[in-house]
Formats: structure tokens, sequence, C-alpha cells
């Protein structure tokens, strides 16, 4: 069988961002990542060790071909430099090991971030395509078309009734626990085909590039818990993190992601300074209308225009949850949806609740307090607890 991987392009756009980032600014951080399964399967993913090895093998042969190369420098965001060194770049296979402990599948990658930072999307979807080989795969696909069909049938009929000020766009964020890679290739393209209105674009830049469409992404958590461990004040590390995007991205790739100490601090550090110069704030855990009402207060507080500015949902979102945030919201600031399990594993299986973490960069423990409970991750009580006390971040609320 082909293997799951066969294009290192089959990833989320934001692992190329934060990549370009780390390897400009800190090319020599070291960092280790683990994988993490937070719901039970319907069977041992141990299971599955021999196959994921093999699939890990057949991943660290690959390499980016010219004519990736050539699209991915076509992206004015992407300089020359980092195209070189994407030229060169190979996945090291001794920097990551997959291993049974009890009837627990771990994954651990490790080594210099700018060589470990890429595995996790790629691990994610390996270990998802090779769980669901084991169902019934025909069956499966008749149930997501169905279900595909009700979905476009609901945007559809959204759609022709009265508009708000401002459209309603969704993206596909669906790779890492897609059913399966050719299953997402075809709920994209449904997608684009039917509701060009609507779909804006896919972080899977394979899919963009193949089928002519927007890549969509900029950063995820592990960017900005990096900063944790690179040397500036703790307290200073969102602050950081964010002036080094700012300096790296001069305008484009401008939506900042919010939760990585929860959405009161993340606001404390975004200034008027930072909320000029981004375009927009991601949301990914919480309430999200009353993270949308804490965003919207914000910008009155620092006196800009709210419908200058985009907000974008993406938290476990279904076609229904985004249309009913778009009702409330759509005539007070921008929006974008990005749906991920719900549009790429949809077919009548219960999913997978699958991460690869970052757990630790250059030896010090990293965390991310997440606004919704059960996300929070971080192997070391102290330093949870250090981290809470410095963003005044109480226990309860992580």
């Amino acid at each position: 069988m082909e293997p799951v991987i066969t294009s290192l392009l089959d990833t989320d756009l934001y692992k190329f961002t934060m990549w370009q980032t780390m390897l400009h600014r800190h090319p020599q951080t070291q960092a280790e990542y683990r994988f993490v399964c937070r719901n039970q399967p319907a069977y041992p993913l141990t299971e599955l060790l021999d196959e994921v090895n093999a699939e890990l093998d057949a991943l660290c042969a690959l390499s980016f071909t010219e004519d990736e190369l050539r699209y991915l420098g076509g992206l004015r965001y992407i300089k020359s430099d980092f195209v070189d060194f994407l030229r060169i770049f190979r996945f090291q296979r001794g920097f990551i090991q997959a291993f049974a402990e009890g009837d627990q599948l771990r994954i651990v990658a490790k080594g210099p971030q700018v060589h470990v930072m890429a595995f996790e999307i790629f691990v994610l979807a390996i270990v998802n395509e090779l769980y669901f080989r084991r169902f019934d795969r025909a069956a499966a696909e008749v149930e997501g078309r169905r279900r595909l069909e009700a979905k476009i049938a609901t945007i559809e009929a959204f759609v022709q009734q009265p508009a708000l000020r401002h459209p309603f766009e969704l993206f596909d964020f669906g790779v890492r626990r897609r059913f399966s890679r050719p299953w997402q290739r075809e709920v994209v393209q449904a997608f684009s085909a039917r509701l060009p209105q609507v779909f804006k674009g896919t972080s899977n830049v394979r899919l963009a590039c193949d089928l002519g469409l927007v890549p969509i992404g900029t950063m995820a958590h592990e960017y900005l818990q990096t900063y944790q461990a690179l040397g500036v004040r703790l307290r200073d590390s969102q602050k950081a993190a964010l002036e080094d995007w700012v300096q790296e991205y001069r305008g484009d790739l401008g939506i900042a992601l919010t939760d990585v100490v929860g959405m009161d601090a993340f606001l404390a550090d975004f200034d008027l300074y930072f909320a000029k110069l981004f375009d927009g704030l991601r949301h990914d855990s919480g309430d999200p209308l009353v993270w949308a009402e804490k965003a919207l207060a914000h910008y009155a507080k620092l006196r800009i225009d709210p419908h200058t500015k985009r907000l974008v949902f993406s938290d476990g979102l279904t076609v229904d949850k985004a249309i009913a945030i778009y009702r409330a919201l759509g005539d007070r600031t921008q929006l974008g949806f990005g749906i991920g399990t719900h549009l790429s594993n949809d077919v009548g299986l219960q999913t997978l609740n699958i991460v690869m973490k970052l757990t630790s960069a250059n030896g010090q423990p990293v965390a991310k307090l997440s606004d919704s409970p059960g996300k929070t991750l971080c192997d070391d009580a102290t330093f949870l607890a250090y981290l809470r006390q410095v963003f005044n971040v109480p226990a309860e609320a992580t």
C-alpha cells in the first residue's frame, strides 16, 4: 500500500511560516515534541507500532521536489534562503522514535527544533490514516459523502439568507485528523467547486498547490511556547514572539494566536502597537463568544475600528457552530472559520483526539495554559504553577 505521506507539502502552512521564523531567529534551539492520544481508541494504538515505524522510515526518505520548492518560493512571505534550506532538508530518522509503553503508543521527536518541528503534522496524519485503515473504508466513505452533501446543502441554504455586513468564509484545517489523504482531497475539492463564494482556502499546502486554492495559516501554540525558553523574561515571552513575527513578515500573516497563556494574559501584552500591526486574532479554546467579546472590547478600548480586523475561529468547529458564531458577530467584525475534523473526518466513526505537542525547548519545560479545561499541556507541575503566577492565571482557569 502507498505510504500515507508522499509529499512534504502535505502539511499545514503554519509549519512553514513558523519554521522560517525559527530558522532565521533562533536556529540553535533544541526541542522535544511528544505524541499524546487524549481519548480511548477502538483498539490500542500500539497495534500500529510496526506500521508507524515503517511510515516514519518512508517519511525520512522524502525530500522537496523542484516543483514544490518553486511553489513555496512563489509565496511572497517565503524567503529565498528558506527555500534553499528546504532544498537540502531531509528528516533525520535518529531524531524521532516510536515505541510502546504498556498499551500506549509513544512517539518522541527530539533534536534541533528546525529539524524536528515539522514532524508533528505528518505524525498525526500517519497515525490517523493507519488507524482508520482497519475499518470498512467503503462504508465510511459512503456515509462521509452523505454527510458532506448535508453540509453543502446547509451552507447553500444559509447563504441565500440576507447577508450580514461581513461575509461568511470557511477554510479547511483538516490535515492532522483526516480520515485519509484521498478523503481530504475529495472533501476540499467538493467545497471548492460548489461553494466558491464561501470556501476560501485550505491549510494543506499540497492541496492549495494542486487545486489553485489560497494556503491558510500563520502560527500555532508551539511558536509562542518556544519563547518561554529562549532567554527573555518569561513575562515578556509573548511580546518577544509577536515582535519577531512582525519583523519576519512585516505585514503578512497577521493573525495572532491568543490562548497559549489564556486570552486575558494575551490581551495584557497585545497593546496598541501589536493591535495595529496584526490583522486579527485566532480563537482555539474557551467559549468563542466570550472570547470574541473580550477581543472586541480590547479593540474598542484602543480605539481601533473592529471592522478593520478579523476574528478567526478554529476550535472544534462544525458547520452549524460556525454559522451560529457568524450570526452573532457578522455585523460587528470580519470573521473566518477554520474547520478541521468535521470536514476531513466526519464519516460516522469515532475520531481520535491526538496531538503532538512541544514539551521542552533548550532543556526547559514549556506549557500551554488553555482557556478550555483538559487542553492545558505540561508535564512539569512546578513550571506550570510558575507560569500561572507570572501571568496571573488562576489554577481553576486551566
